[in-house]
């Protein structure tokens, strides 16, 4: 199935925002649908997990009369960290409770310790009526990083390939593949870059990172050319470089980083992401007004915006 559709469940950072005033760009923390080649990937498992899952939930019962013949839900996971505003959806995600579902988690934690003693210790047992090991679904937890690739083929398993040349990135035309690289541009223990590449256009989920002085070079090197970059945008200058409480140091970029950013990688668009909680519609809506013009290839994502990049 040839398809390479974006949906944003989530934008915002740090935690989520329940009020009147966020509704026009949404309140829940990070989560991207991606439907790719017949796969679905989630990139990050923020608040906005949640509405995605009772979605799956509701296709799910009705492909079929029972749970023996209804369609089970397959996803593929990409955590960038493990921070709680990218994990926070995670055992709300209502399919995972179904014994037909299929979720591959991916990330990266600390050299001596693995992803799934982490989410285990974060999300389950003391914080979860459930303990990891009891939840119904087929859950298989991953650990990657800047030297594997994930390779998706209809019909079969996620293959995790070890990358020592360009050479072996090389599949058939139907393959999806997924690479990351680790960024240390964010505490306390860095973030995955992802890169999403399917029939010649690739797709870069860059959350939770901060600029350098002079751009980041490793970024440009890692994702030059790609057809869209989702980029984090947390802070105006203002905000990032205020007198009183700055934000350098924070882990996040602003939205003038971001396009600086965009033009560094020679990326055809754009999308900010991972807005402050305390940014309100009111005030995004005037962030977007000034920015309407620095930059015509990039625009602001919102709860529901869908891209299609084939």
């Amino acid at each position: 199935m040839s398809e390479f559709k974006i949906k944003f469940r989530g934008v915002r950072g740090s935690y989520p925002v329940v009020n009147k005033d966020f509704l026009e760009y949404g309140g829940n923390t990070s989560c991207v649908e991606v439907h790719v080649g017949g796969h679905l990937i989630i990139l990050d498992a923020g608040t906005g997990m949640i509405n995605l899952g009772d979605e799956l939930m509701q296709e799910y019962i009705i492909s079929g009369s029972n749970n023996e013949n209804r369609t089970p839900v397959k996803a593929v996971v990409l955590l960038s960290h493990i921070h709680h505003d990218h994990i926070q959806g995670f055992t709300f995600f209502r399919p995972l409770h179904i014994r037909s579902t299929v979720v591959d988690v991916y990330g990266n934690v600390n050299y001596n310790e693995s992803l799934s003693d982490e989410l285990a210790t974060l999300l389950f047992g003391k914080s979860f009526p459930l303990d990891l090991g009891d939840i119904a679904g087929n859950l298989n937890i991953h650990d990657i990083n800047e030297t594997d690739a994930i390779i998706l083929r209809k019909g079969q398993d996620p293959v995790i390939k070890r990358i020592e040349t360009e050479k072996d990135l090389e599949t058939d035309d139907e393959s999806v593949v997924i690479t990351s690289y680790r960024s240390y541009a964010h505490p306390q223990e860095g973030v995955l870059i992802y890169k999403i590449s399917y029939k010649g256009k690739t797709l870069v989920y860059a959350t939770d990172k901060e600029s350098y002085s002079g751009g980041d070079r490793k970024l440009a090197n890692f994702a030059q050319d790609c057809d869209l970059i989702i980029h984090d945008s947390q802070y105006t200058t203002e905000d990032y470089m205020d007198a009183y409480v700055p934000k350098q140091g924070y882990g996040h970029s602003t939205f003038d980083m971001a396009i600086e950013c965009r033009k560094q990688l020679n990326a055809k668009r754009m999308i900010f992401f991972h807005y402050d909680p305390s940014y309100d519609d009111e005030k995004l809506n005037r962030i977007k007004e000034e920015f309407k013009n620095k930059d015509v290839n990039s625009v602001f994502s919102h709860e529901g915006l869908e891209i299609n990049l084939l």
